[in-house]
C-alpha cells in the first residue's frame, strides 16, 4: 500500500493513524487484482471500501466488493502487525484493527428498518434524519475532502468520492430502499449566479438519474435551495420533475423552512418526495404542525466563544450606527444583507457558504461559534467537530436542517 515512515514512538495502532503517515498516496493497482484497468486509488478510497464492506458486514448486508475490501483489509493489518513488530507488542485481533470505524457518535443500530444511500452527503444532515427513524445507511459519497473527513469522524464511514466516475458507481449496493441526495445548490442558488445546467454543479442531478435508472429504489428524498423551483422561468424544475415521472417515480414537492420545525434559522428549501407506487405519493403529505423555536436556546455564553469570533471596534461602531433607528433587542442575530442594510431578528437567516464573514452576528458584537452553527442546523450535541471554524462555517451552510429532514423522513418510512 505504498512506503512510509513509521514513527519510533506511538500511543495506538489506528488505521487513521497509517491514513495520516500515507499522507493519502495514490497507489496504482495490478491489473489483476481489481476488474477496472488501469484504475488508480488513494488511501481515501481504500478507507472508504474497508469502512462500508465492515459496517455493512455488520448490519447483514452483502456487498458486491467484498473480496476487494478483503484483500484491502490484509494489507492494514499487515501493516498494522509491522508496525505493532517494531514496538515488540502482541499482536491485534482483527476486529481491534478496525475500531475506529465503530468508535463513533452514529452508529446505525443493527436490525434497522429499512435501508438508503447518501448522495452529495457533506457532513451528513440527510443520515441523521434517516438513521433517526430506524434507516441504515449502506453507501456514501462526498467529494470536499474537509466534508469527508467530518463524515468519517461521526459515522465511522470514509465516503467515497466522486460519484460522476462509474468507478465509484460501482460501489452502490445493487439494493437499497430509499435514494437521498442534496444535489449541489449553487448552480441554482440566490448567492451565486443561478447558471443551472450550464454550471457543471448543476448537472449532478443527471448523476442522480443514472443510478436511478440502475438501481430503481422504492422511494426517492431529495432537497435543493428554493430558487430551483424559479430558475429559468420554471424550465430547469419541470426538467427534472419529468425525469424523475420517466423513470417511473411519482413526485410530490413542496418549499419547506427550517424555521417552522423548531430550529432558529430561516432556511427555504424545496424537497422532492417520490414513490414508484403512486398509491404511496399520494398518501404522502407536506402538512407539518409549525414547532416553536428559540435562539436562546442554541447560543453559548460569551465567555466560551474564542476571541476571534469577536468583530473589531470599526465593525462594532458601525453596526450601532446602522440600527440606531432600529428596535435593537437580545438575543438577537444582526442580519447584513446584500445591499449592507442591517436587520435585528429572534432567528438567523440561512447559514451560506459564500457569504461575508460578518454576514450574521450574535447580539451584534460576535461570529457564531462552531457549535452554535451545528445547532443552527439542528445538529447533535455530541457531533464532532475535527475541521477548522471556517470549514465548519461552509459545512453548515452546505447542509440541511436536521430536525425538518427528520420530519420528511418518517413519513417516508412510514409509506415503505
Amino acid at each position: 500500500m505504498g512506503k512510509y515512515s513509521l514513527p519510533k514512538v506511538v500511543d495506538s495502532y489506528s488505521v487513521v493513524e497509517i491514513c495520516k503517515m500515507k499522507n493519502l498516496q495514490v497507489r496504482p493497482y495490478a491489473l489483476s487484482e481489481f476488474p477496472l484497468e488501469g484504475a488508480h486509488k488513494s488511501f481515501k478510497d481504500e478507507l472508504a471500501i474497508v469502512s462500508h464492506f465492515l459496517h455493512n458486514k455488520r448490519l447483514g448486508i452483502n456487498v458486491n466488493f467484498a473480496s476487494e475490501a478483503s484483500l484491502l483489509m490484509q494489507e492494514l493489518s499487515a501493516e498494522l502487525l509491522a508496525r505493532q513488530g517494531m514496538l515488540g507488542e502482541p499482536r491485534m485481533a482483527e476486529p481491534d484493527m478496525f475500531a475506529d470505524f465503530f468508535n463513533v457518535p452514529f452508529l446505525p443500530k443493527q436490525g434497522a428498518d429499512f435501508t438508503f444511500i447518501d448522495l452529495f452527503a457533506g457532513i451528513g444532515g440527510f443520515r441523521l434524519a434517516m438513521q433517526a427513524v430506524g434507516g441504515k445507511c449502506i453507501f456514501s459519497s462526498e467529494f470536499n475532502e474537509p466534508a469527508q473527513k467530518t463524515y468519517f469522524a461521526n459515522y465511522g464511514d470514509m465516503p467515497f468520492g466522486d460519484i460522476t466516475l462509474e468507478e465509484t458507481k460501482r460501489y452502490i449496493p445493487e439494493n437499497f430502499d430509499v435514494l437521498c441526495a442534496g444535489f449541489p445548490c449553487q448552480a441554482f442558488s440566490i448567492i451565486g449566479k443561478q447558471q443551472g445546467f450550464a454550471d457543471t454543479r448543476g448537472t449532478m442531478f443527471f448523476e442522480i438519474q443514472k443510478i436511478l435508472q440502475r438501481h430503481r429504489p422504492k422511494a426517492i428524498f431529495m432537497e435543493n435551495v428554493k430558487q430551483l423551483v424559479t430558475h429559468d422561468k420554471g424550465k430547469t424544475f419541470k426538467v427534472i420533475l419529468g425525469i424523475l415521472a420517466d423513470l417511473g417515480y411519482y413526485v410530490k414537492w413542496k418549499v419547506l423552512n427550517a424555521l417552522d420545525f423548531g430550529v432558529p434559522q430561516k432556511r427555504e428549501r424545496v424537497i422532492i418526495v417520490g414513490f414508484l407506487d403512486k398509491k404511496k405519493t399520494d398518501l404522502f403529505s407536506f402538512d407539518f404542525e409549525k414547532k416553536p423555536y428559540s435562539l436562546s436556546d442554541i447560543l453559548q455564553r460569551d465567555d466560551e466563544v474564542d476571541e476571534s469570533l469577536f468583530v473589531s471596534d470599526r465593525i462594532l461602531q458601525k453596526r450601532k450606527d446602522s440600527t440606531k433607528d432600529k428596535n435593537v433587542f437580545y438575543p438577537s442575530i444582526w442580519h447584513e444583507n446584500k445591499a449592507g442594510n442591517i436587520s435585528v431578528l429572534d432567528y438567523a437567516c440561512a447559514l451560506r457558504t459564500g457569504a461575508s464573514y460578518n454576514y450574521l452576528l450574535v447580539n451584534g458584537y460576535r461570529r457564531p461559534s462552531s457549535r452554535e452553527l451545528l445547532r443552527l442546523q439542528g445538529f447533535p450535541e455530541d457531533f464532532k467537530i475535527v475541521v477548522s471554524h471556517q470549514e465548519i462555517r461552509r459545512q453548515t451552510g452546505n447542509s440541511v436542517a436536521v430536525p425538518m429532514m427528520t420530519e420528511v423522513a418518517k413519513r417516508i418510512k412510514a409509506l415503505l
